[in-house]
């Protein structure tokens, strides 16, 4: 029981992604403001930062905005009251395109010139300008007139409207156009200019605004700003020590034990190498404020374009990670990428977990539970029909599965596979293999799986590693589960696996695609 005393001393800012609501509400604040001092230097002044969603990019923008506007009371007691002596006023044009939605032409028109109409409140409109970009120029141009001082322009989330229609070739062509257009002047704009911030989560480099914008200075993958977004472990144990005691009284377990499970559910990124372990900010804020460990990122929902990416590059589940990477793939455009992979990581379902400098090759995956098993689950619906029957009988798979009772979860699955309708393509041996995986891969900490995994005398479709048990799993379609279980005994796959110092089960599965679900299986201590 957590007494009036025992309350966090400030309030937690879950959603909130405005600086000066933060800060005048007392709510926590992690001290990001030297970041920003650094940036703001006189040298490169146009920036580029890309961040999953939910990361902390809109709140950046809006500390920036903050400093720019001269608000220096909001910054008392942050590095940057320490670090700042100047305090120049400049105009600042904020742009946040991440409630610009439309997906037809007119409607993403119409939510972009609602963006323009705000500032040609303040600062006019010319009759002359007629498109958006001329009106973006103008805006600028007379904003500077105006107050004597270099304008700041702050574009969030550029492009959402793009990634609306990314699985869309026609519209997707469409609105690149549109939003050619509206950021065409920012380079014409230079001498108006004093700074420029743009986030977003990838980059299409066949806007504007990268292949005329020579100048813009990407950061998302520099080790000097590696924790300009998301909170460090060294952030959690200093400005967050007080909380951290707090949960673990909510909790009833110790402080270290707390910090384990958040460091297992929410750590695991890495934007640069070397860089800081760095935690998502959203669900561990979540998670402070509802005095529990659960999933937060992921009930903001996984984009549906994200899911069509992967059934167009027919990328299987467990192919998602671990994987190498050149780094010059994270500058290809992502309207003619040829594999997803980049995207995954600027959106967050893969993270940096290695470097090789000399070959210039980064080792990516998925950076931690809430994403994997968050990520599985958005996955399932490509192999059963998502429903409360779906829900409540994985939930007793994996529960079986974690005491080690693989037979009960077989007829478990054996059921309900023959109760629910399929999605297509299930008339081979992979489609079982990907669902099995999708399924295993939701014990989270209780289990890890490989697939294809070799061995002297072949590959054994699935490895399952309990705390207690070593499953290797052989999957056949339309033939007998003696012969998987045969193949496992002949090329004697278990040998492969005699260090591992826990008792070899071995598991033989039959699918028959007629039926569409298991017809049989044969387990072997």
């Amino acid at each position: 029981m957590i007494t009036a005393a025992e309350q966090p001393k400030k309030a937690y800012p879950v959603g909130i992604q405005t600086f000066s609501k933060i800060i005048e509400t007392k709510c926590l604040y992690i001290d990001k403001t030297e970041y920003i001092y650094k940036m703001t230097r006189p040298g490169s002044n146009y920036y580029f930062l890309s961040r999953p969603r939910r990361f902390g990019k809109s709140l950046l923008l809006s500390t920036l905005r903050a400093y720019f506007e001269g608000r220096k009371e909001l910054f008392k007691g942050l590095a940057l009251e320490r670090l700042e002596t100047e305090w120049n006023v400049h105009p600042v044009l904020h742009f946040s395109l991440s409630t610009v939605d439309g997906k037809t032409k007119e409607e993403l028109i119409s939510d972009l010139d609602k963006t323009l109409r705000k500032y040609e409140e303040i600062y006019n409109r010319d009759s002359k300008d007629i498109r958006l970009g001329q009106r973006l120029q103008g805006i600028i141009e007379r904003a500077y007139k105006q107050s004597g001082q270099k304008v700041v322009v702050l574009i969030d989330e550029y492009d959402s409207p793009l990634l609306n229609v990314i699985d869309e070739e026609e519209k997707l062509s469409e609105t690149r156009d549109i939003m050619l257009n509206f950021y065409s002047p920012l380079k014409d704009c230079d001498p108006y200019l004093r700074f420029v911030f743009i986030t977003g989560i990838t980059k299409f480099s066949q806007l504007s605004i990268f292949s005329k914008l020579n100048n813009l200075k990407n950061i998302s993958m520099l080790p000097d700003y590696g924790g300009i977004c998301g909170i460090s472990e060294e952030e959690i144990q200093t400005q967050m020590k007080d909380d951290l005691e707090l949960l673990a009284k909510r909790l009833e377990i110790s402080p270290e034990e707390t910090f384990a499970k958040l460091k297992e559910q929410y750590d695991g990124y890495h934007f640069a190498w070397p860089s800081d372990d760095i935690y998502n900010p959203f669900s561990l804020l979540s998670a402070f404020d509802a005095g529990r460990i659960n999933s937060y990122w992921f009930e903001t929902g996984t984009p549906s374009s994200l899911i069509k990416l992967l059934k167009k590059y027919e990328m299987a589940p467990q192919e998602i990670g671990p994987v190498e990477l050149f780094s010059d793939s994270f500058d290809a455009p992502v309207e003619n990428m040829e594999k997803i992979t980049p995207v995954l990581y600027q959106s967050g379902y893969l993270t940096i977990k290695g470097y090789d400098p000399e070959l210039e090759i980064y080792t990516l995956d998925i950076p931690n539970k809430e994403v994997k098993i968050g990520l599985m689950r958005a996955l399932l619906k490509n192999y059963i029909s998502p429903s409360e029957k779906a829900d409540s009988f994985i939930s007793q798979i994996c529960k079986n599965l974690s005491r080690d009772n693989m037979d009960e979860s077989l007829r478990l699955l054996k059921v309900f596979l023959s109760t629910i309708p399929y999605c297509s393509h299930v008339n081979s041996e992979g489609h079982y293999q990907q669902m099995l995986y999708v399924i295993f891969s939701l014990l989270g900490k209780y289990s890890s799986i490989d697939v294809e995994v070799r061995t002297a005398q072949g590959r054994v479709d699935m490895v399952l590693r309990t705390k207690q048990k070593l499953y290797l799993v052989e999957v056949k379609m339309n033939q007998d589960a003696k012969k998987a279980l045969e193949q496992i005994n002949l090329k004697d796959y278990s040998s492969r696996f005699a260090l591992s110092h826990l008792p070899i089960v071995k598991v033989g599965i039959n699918f028959d695609a007629k039926k569409r679900t298991l017809s049989d299986w044969v387990i072997e201590n």
